[in-house]
């Protein structure tokens, strides 16, 4: 993401990912792996508490699952691009207030 050095224009693109930010389903932070062995089922792999978990993901609820990790990675990266335009609206503030001849 190419970030714009006008406050203007950085101020319409975080306003613009801010409308993004509501989730199409509920979000997931775990990564899904297939299992080997007989089974041929899927496993769910997450973080509780600063541990690693695997839980085992019945079939029927693959698709579902694998919507909530997208949704969680679309939303983990929307955040990061907010971040990073809101350090550079913070960065150009002083700028912008020199040029238009006010006090910061």
């Amino acid at each position: 993401m190419k970030t714009p050095k006008h406050p203007t224009l950085i101020k319409r693109m975080i306003d613009a990912r801010l409308k993004k930010l509501t989730p199409a389903c509920p979000p997931l932070a775990a990564s899904l792996v297939a299992q080997s062995g007989d089974r041929g089922g899927w496993q769910l792999t997450l973080k509780q508490n600063g541990k690693t978990r695997t839980v085992y993901l019945p079939r029927d609820l693959k698709e579902e699952v694998q919507l909530s990790i997208r949704e969680h990675r679309r939303l983990k990266k929307l955040l990061q691009e907010i971040t990073q335009l809101q350090l550079a609206r913070i960065r150009t503030y002083v700028t912008d207030k020199r040029r238009r001849g006010k006090r910061p």
